[in-house]
């Protein structure tokens, strides 16, 4: 290749290991940009965790030393191959996502039944995370081996079924609002309690498959994002023991509401993205 044909753009597609939310794909844009590229010639998807860059190829190496920095796992994508691979189609790697979907969606059902007992709006949103981490996972699992467009497909029912569980946390919340009871905080303090415990046995099946330090990322993000959310049930308990006042467990639930919407616009924009290209 001459260096006149090194300066013409490219582009380049890379699978991203590790990955768990828009937040994490933003990390990543921000590292290829500190390389030296404007923002518009790096798109990372959340969908389907795919890097799209364009720009010369003398510049890759510096891009990819860049993003490497961030602990995720790249890979080229050669040619117009774009399946997905290697530990996806691991029949143990599988069931270990089985098992994660039947205790997010088992769980998730306890703790509802436990959030209308307790008259918990912060336990019913965290039942319906729950919920919605199993059903995606699921879908996860559907699409494990499928082309980027019918990835991206799966990725858009994600991204709106998440703005539905938002939308319906949000409006219930609201209306709890202008019914105002206190919940009870003991009974509170228990399901957030035990949906810590169940975050945890939810990574462990997962543990066995890590692969550096990309893949541990991955399933550290994974048990964070959720046991804060748990953490944040069991501040709000205390809180509402304290102060006599249902207004801590309304802001925990307006708070998930919020993580939903978002997360549902980023997928659903990132989703729609990527059928474009596909």
């Amino acid at each position: 290749m001459s260096v006149a044909q090194s300066s013409e753009p490219i582009e380049i597609r890379y699978r991203v290991s590790g990955m768990d939310c828009a937040k994490d794909a933003a990390q990543i844009a921000r590292a290829a940009q500190a390389a030296g590229i404007p923002p518009e010639a790096v798109t990372v998807s959340a969908a389907t965790h795919i890097m799209t860059l364009t720009v010369p190829e003398a510049l890759l190496p510096g891009i990819e030393k860049a993003v490497a920095t961030t602990g995720y796992g790249f890979e080229r994508i050669e040619g117009g191959e774009d399946r997905q691979g290697g530990m996806h189609r691991d029949p143990a790697y599988r069931r270990a996502l089985w098992i994660v979907v039947l205790l997010n969606v088992g769980y998730g059902l306890v703790e509802m039944v436990g959030g209308v007992i307790a008259g918990s709006q912060a336990v019913k949103a965290d039942a319906l995370d729950f919920i919605g981490d199993g059903a995606i996972t699921f879908l996860g699992l559907l699409a494990i081996g499928w082309s980027l467009a019918w990835r991206a497909r799966s990725a858009l029912i994600q991204g709106l079924f998440l703005g539905v569980l938002g939308l319906a946390v949000l409006a219930n919340t609201l209306w709890r609002v202008f019914v105002q009871t206190v919940p009870d905080p003991s009974l509170m303090g228990f399901f957030g309690f035990a949906a810590l415990v169940v975050n945890v046995l939810a990574v462990l099946p997962l543990l066995r498959f890590r692969k550096g330090d990309a893949n541990m990322r991955a399933v550290w993000f994974f048990s964070r994002n959720d046991a804060i959310g748990n953490a944040a049930v069991v501040a709000a308990a205390g809180l509402v023991a304290v102060l006599g006042s249902g207004w801590p467990d309304l802001i925990v639930a307006f708070g998930v509401a919020g993580l939903f919407l978002h997360s549902s616009w980023s997928i659903v924009r990132d989703a729609r993205r990527d059928l474009r290209a596909a």
